[in-house]
């Protein structure tokens, strides 16, 4: 079963060559041995940068289950996530990730992610967006409202 999963992760991301949605990738989101989401990499469809396959499969599925974690789901992605993906995935909880090609794959087809690791490891005031803190103490006030609030859902 794990195969045909993987398969159909891999054929959407063959069929996004022909379609010029984005790169070739695709993902998969299975609960109970049914796939409840799935997604190719849209980026160039909807001009939106966190359009990548496994966020598209991830907001399907989530969607379908009327809930925002993936509990007992499974992710088959036709190569290993980037790091957005990764994030995502960890967010959404589900109970395994598989994947096919590797990121050193996707570096030789000209999609390398290496830089973005190398700058997540660094210190904000080393990285190459410049980027600055302010107005740290009115939105900490902010978390201290939540906190308090009795509404929130834990998440």
């Amino acid at each position: 079963m794990k195969k045909e999963f993987m398969m159909r992760a891999i054929e959407l991301a063959r069929s996004n060559i022909k379609n010029l949605y984005g790169g070739p990738f695709g993902a998969v989101i299975v609960k109970n041995g049914k796939i409840i989401g799935e997604g190719s990499n849209h980026v160039l469809a909807n001009n939106d940068p966190t359009a990548h396959a496994e966020i598209v499969a991830i907001r399907e599925a989530c969607k379908n289950l009327n809930n925002f974690q993936l509990e007992g789901c499974e992710i088959y992605s036709s190569c290993e996530p980037c790091p957005m993906c990764l994030g995502a995935i960890y967010w959404a909880r589900p109970a395994k990730l598989y994947f096919a090609a590797d990121r050193e794959d996707a570096s030789g087809a000209d999609f390398d992610d290496s830089f973005i690791y190398k700058e997540i490891s660094l210190p904000v005031n080393k990285r190459q967006i410049p980027t600055e803190q302010f107005l740290k103490k009115e939105s900490q006030e902010v978390f201290n409202e939540w906190k308090k609030n009795n509404l929130n859902i834990e998440y």
